[in-house]
């Protein structure tokens, strides 16, 4: 068969040169054996990084067979990036793996992936085994992550990020969810063909920074909500609903008050009333105003990326 893998970079100067050897010795490795054909590639999409990681690809393309690149317009975040991978490579391949340029993925569970491939999985979810490695904070907030994702109708795989293969059946299908807010871990299980997993140790980054702060994550997890579930929405109806409950319930117990002459003037319950409503209206807006923003740019049918560069056009 042949694979091609697919790495998103964004500023990656820094662990690039030890990604592609690890990489390429190990499609050179699975190429020897028999697993692979010859042909097999390894793609870096450039996010329109400022640091050199372009030139770097380049670089690396002139020297190994394998290594090529697609350069993005401008940056456009990590799952358009990976996106853009994906469609621009998936016709020349039998099967696509994805993973991130850090290589904290175990790289070796790529032999693994390909078993299960070969025995008819269109996907194959790269899962971690624990989360050790992390700090308290991380792991306490990953799980809370999984667990809302779940209670908001979202359907994940827990403890997998973006570390997977997929056949060219499945990203075909992939295609097909024309949404521009992406969410790729979320929308891949909705493709619904034979799966599987795969479960590996997570490495350590061995240099540079993690792109993701707090911030970001949870950004992020907004975004997954927002794209996927509507459950946030039904949330507010339902808060709305109790708040309207609740209102006429003191409405009525303020009249039995005012009747028997048992009221008083309550300046501190009426400013506590009003900021706790006034901030739940506030959220409530905020939400529905996300929603409205992602119908916005849904309707405007921009392109998710802009290739500027395609090395796999050009001839060596």
């Amino acid at each position: 068969m042949k694979l091609c893998i697919v790495v998103p970079c964004y500023n990656e100067s820094e662990v690039l040169p030890e990604t592609v050897k690890r990489l390429t010795e190990k499609m050179s490795v699975l190429t020897d054996s028999g697993k692979l054909e010859s042909g097999s590639k390894i793609v870096f999409v450039d996010d329109g990084s400022k640091d050199g990681t372009w030139e770097l690809i380049e670089k690396y393309r002139l020297e190994f067979e394998s290594v090529e690149g697609i350069k993005l317009s401008r940056n456009r975040g990590h799952q358009n990036a990976l996106f853009a991978g994906l469609m621009t490579v998936k016709d020349g391949f039998d099967a696509v793996v994805s993973m991130d340029a850090d290589l904290q993925d175990d790289i070796d569970a790529v032999d693994e992936m390909l078993e299960k491939y070969d025995g008819g999985c269109d996907i194959v979810y790269g899962v971690r085994k624990s989360r050790k490695k992390d700090s308290v904070f991380k792991r306490t907030t990953a799980v809370l992550f999984y667990k809302m994702m779940r209670w908001m109708g979202a359907e994940t795989v827990y403890n997998h990020a973006d570390y997977r293969l997929m056949s060219r059946r499945a990203l075909d299908a992939l295609e097909n969810f024309g949404e521009v807010n992406l969410f790729l871990r979320g929308l891949v299980p909705l493709i619904g063909f034979k799966s599987d997993t795969v479960y590996y140790d997570r490495g350590s980054r061995f240099a540079g920074k993690s792109k993701y702060s707090f911030g970001k994550m949870l950004g992020f997890a907004f975004e997954g909500i927002t794209s996927l579930s509507v459950r946030p929405i039904q949330i507010i109806i339902r808060l709305g609903v109790l708040l309207s409950l609740l209102g006429t319930v003191v409405l009525v117990y303020s009249l039995v008050q005012h009747f028997l002459d048992h009221t008083e003037a309550g300046w501190t319950s009426i400013m506590a009333s009003v900021w706790t409503i006034g901030g739940l209206q506030m959220t409530a807006i905020g939400v529905i105003g996300k929603y409205i923003g992602k119908i916005y740019l849904e309707t405007k049918a921009r392109p998710r990326f802009i290739i500027e560069k395609n090395t796999l056009e050009d001839e060596r």
